[in-house]
Formats: C-alpha cells, sequence, structure tokens
C-alpha cells in the first residue's frame, strides 16, 4: 500500500503542493488530474524521493521509500527518454538490470512484451529506427517488465492512438490484477473513467476532487438528460429546472438540468403516449466536471 499524508512542498514563495493525502491498496488504481502546473508531476517526484516535503510523509508498505524499494517501482516520466543508437534488446535488458534483473531473467521476456504491446520492429532493431509510437511502447515496456509493485505513469496515453492506448490499458488492468499499486497522470477523462479505482484532482496544489470516479459523479447530481420522443426541444426547455436543450443531428434531445428532479417531469410528457425509445439521465461526465472545478476558485 502506498500512503500519501499530508505533502506540502514549496519553490521560493510558490506553494506547489498543500496538504495532499491519498492512499492506494495493493491491486487498485489511482488516477491522478489536474491542468498543467496543478502540482502531478511533483507529486510523483516527492513519492520517489527525487525531491523532498517541506511536511508529510510518504509510505511504501507502511515505510518510507529508500533504495532498497527502487527495484520494486516502475517510472514513466512525462519527458521520456530513450537511448535512440541502442537496440531494444539491449535497452530493455539494461533497464531491467538497474531494476536488480539479470539478462538471464529478461531475455526471454522481451518477445512476449514486444507482442504485447504490438511493437512494430524486431528487438534487434536500434531505437532511432521506430516510429514516435513504438519509442513510447518501448519505454513503457521498459517501466514495466521488471514486474513492479508500485508503479507511477506520468501521462502514459500521451501521443497514443486509440487502439495503443487499449493496449496500455489492458496492460494496466493486468498489473492490477497480479496485486500492484498504480498511480497515473492523464488529460484523457474517459481513460481515467474507464481503469481507475479512485481519483484525486488537483489544482493550484491543492485537492478539490478525492473519491471513487462514480461518487464523484453522484455528487454532482444527473443533471444531463438524453431523450428520444416526439417531445421538441422547445417543449423540453418549457420545463422549470431546464438549463438548455438541442436537438442533435441523430435525433436525440440532449438537456441540461439545473434540477436533476425536472427529469421526472420531462419523462412523464415524453411518455404520455406510451413507449420511448430512450430516456436516459445521468451525472457530467468526468471532462464536464474536470472544466467546472478547473475553472472554480478552490474548494
Amino acid at each position: 500500500m502506498l500512503e500519501v499524508k499530508n505533502l506540502v512542498k514549496t519553490f521560493g514563495d510558490f506553494k506547489a503542493l498543500d496538504n495532499v493525502s491519498f492512499e492506494i491498496p495493493d491491486g487498485k488504481i489511482l488516477g491522478l488530474i489536474g491542468q498543467n502546473g496543478a502540482g502531478k508531476t511533483t507529486t510523483f517526484r516527492l513519492i520517489l524521493d527525487f525531491l523532498s516535503a517541506d511536511s508529510g510523509t510518504v509510505l511504501w508498505n507502511g515505510h518510507k521509500i529508500s533504495g532498497k524499494d527502487y527495484n520494486t517501482i516502475g517510472y514513466l516520466p512525462e519527458e521520456r527518454g530513450l537511448y535512440p543508437k541502442v537496440s531494444i534488446q539491449d535497452q530493455l535488458i539494461y533497464f531491467a538490470e538497474l531494476r536488480g534483473k539479470t539478462k538471464k531473467e529478461i531475455e526471454p521476456k522481451i518477445d512476449e512484451w514486444m507482442e504485447k504491446f504490438k511493437v512494430k520492429g524486431k528487438k534487434t532493431d536500434k531505437v532511432k529506427s521506430l516510429s514516435k509510437g513504438n519509442q513510447q511502447k518501448v519505454q513503457l515496456i521498459a517501466t514495466l517488465i521488471h514486474e513492479p509493485k508500485l508503479v507511477i505513469l506520468d501521462e502514459p496515453f500521451s501521443g497514443l492512438d486509440p487502439v495503443n492506448a487499449e493496449l496500455l490499458k489492458d496492460g494496466i488492468l493486468e498489473l492490477k490484477a497480479k496485486g500492484s499499486c498504480v498511480i497515473f497522470s492523464s488529460h484523457n477523462m474517459d481513460n481515467v473513467e474507464k481503469i481507475c479505482d479512485h481519483l484525486v484532482m488537483l489544482k493550484n496544489g491543492k485537492m478539490v476532487l478525492d473519491g471513487k470516479v462514480h461518487e464523484i459523479r453522484e455528487r454532482f447530481g444527473r443533471t444531463k438528460l438524453f431523450l428520444e420522443s416526439s417531445l421538441t426541444a422547445e417543449d423540453v426547455l418549457a420545463v422549470e429546472g431546464v438549463k438548455s436543450a438541442i436537438k442533435r443531428d441523430d435525433g436525440v434531445l440532449e438537456a441540461t438540468l439545473t434540477d436533476p428532479k425536472a427529469g421526472e417531469e420531462i419523462f412523464a410528457r415524453a411518455t404520455q403516449f406510451g413507449y420511448i425509445p430512450m430516456f436516459n439521465q445521468q451525472p457530467p461526465t468526468l471532462e464536464e466536471i474536470f472544466k467546472m472545478k478547473a475553472g472554480a476558485p478552490n474548494e
């Protein structure tokens, strides 16, 4: 288990982190979100002891992280770093050896990991011959091939197309299934929503969201409504508690509510003549909540 308790970090007069706390049990995934400069990378560097906190503690399985723990940690920094003139195979072996593994242990696993992430190229190819996306996948393999128990990924989905992002998600979920503790940052709320057990959002170094994704969404109320019926946008706007309503090109009417109870009146009007193909009332999406919190004053 990773425990982060009351972290505070300042750089001169700038407070990068202000009393940040969270826990990640083994076999769970935490998503850390926030705008650029919110404090995500600083949090990672404090966890890894690359920086010293002004106050607060980081505990891994009940003790402070030290040099002996680094062999069980996988870290993917936001700024990638590979040796372009070194082959994939030699590079992966080198990074694994830095984590206490032997060439004998790692060499047989390279083909398996390249297949898992669909790396296009041979393991004897030099990194500079690969596309940017495949280079990124090699970097991910270097982070994960020693099967770390604590995995820290700073913007791992950056630059990946949807197919390769799905491969990465599968890889993260596989680590979770094996009991690893995973924390990652991302600006893609869809990825966060699909794979996270817990979510923390930072704004100007402060925590402004903390909880399970579905619980966070429910806190904002079921204010998004999707409807297929004979009602027009004007009909829906006439209901008290409706902020906006538009009819999309696919025929679905999308409404935003100021009062979730307005959904009951809309449902009654839409079904007064019987069956309707769709009525779906949901909380705001995580992306919508992110935009709300990013633009609101700190709480």
